[in-house]
């Protein structure tokens, strides 16, 4: 069998590669092709783990710049992600991986709630878990749940899987041709710097908890299981004294 570097990781899907060149809804073809690598992911044993957004369908944050309530406006953003997971659980579930949905805020006709035991179980039992819902509460996203259930799972990686962009720069690639990519980071200089991997929340959570992130681009066919193996792809982000 083919051997990787990781044993447990989070998959971590914003609503933007979910929607694929749409840049809204949810695309067929992107689903396909995630859950057609994840499958390949899960035949080599690998323990997978996947942290969706919404994004593609909701936005609190923009929504609450128009003057919705902010708390009001994240969680229809939490209510974004269940959709995604669903999408997604169905697309896999066509391939015959068995998976199951847990959101944080409770809708049990349709998922379980998320209980860190359970979930862990499931993965054991070579079962996919989409963490749907974000942390359940307001003003977190789901960056921030990411690194939040990694810690939980004792995952050993989060996997960024970004739409369009292959990792991280040191301006944007598309406005600035002369943008160079960063093969390694450490936490520190994706706070000080501002790159935008994450959110000041997450990013401290996980180099609180020494989980390191790989960001990478989802358009590329196979790199979910060329990071799973621990090729040269994309940016990681960990800390020095690794």
């Amino acid at each position: 069998m083919e051997t990787t570097k990781y044993h447990r990781v989070v998959l971590k899907l914003s609503g933007e590669a979910m929607a694929g060149d749409g840049g809204f809804g949810i695309s067929s073809d992107m689903i396909r092709s995630v859950a057609k690598q994840i499958a390949e992911v899960i035949a080599l044993g690998v323990q997978v783990a996947i942290v969706v957004g919404g994004g593609n369908i909701w936005r609190g944050v923009a929504a609450s710049g128009e003057g919705m309530d902010r708390a009001h406006a994240d969680y229809m953003g939490m209510l974004a992600t269940v959709l995604n997971a669903l999408a997604l659980q169905d697309a896999l579930e066509r391939m015959n991986v068995v998976t199951r949905v847990q959101t944080s805020i409770e809708m049990r006709q349709v998922a379980e709630p998320y209980i860190r035991r359970r979930a862990i179980r499931h993965l054991e039992k070579g079962r996919v878990v989409i963490f749907a819902g974000g942390t359940g509460n307001p003003f977190f996203s789901t960056d921030t749940a990411a690194a939040l259930r990694a810690a939980e799972i004792e995952a050993e990686v989060i996997l960024m899987a970004k739409n369009g962009v292959d990792g991280v720069y040191t301006a944007d690639p598309q406005k600035d041709p002369a943008a160079k990519k960063y093969e390694t980071l450490n936490f520190m200089d994706v706070l000080s710097r501002n790159l935008g991997v994450m959110d000041a929340t997450a990013t401290s959570l996980c180099m609180d908890n020494n989980i390191p992130i790989l960001v990478f681009s989802i358009s590329e066919r196979e790199n979910i299981l060329r990071a799973v193996r621990g090729d040269a792809i994309g940016t990681i982000v960990r800390r020095d004294d690794v």
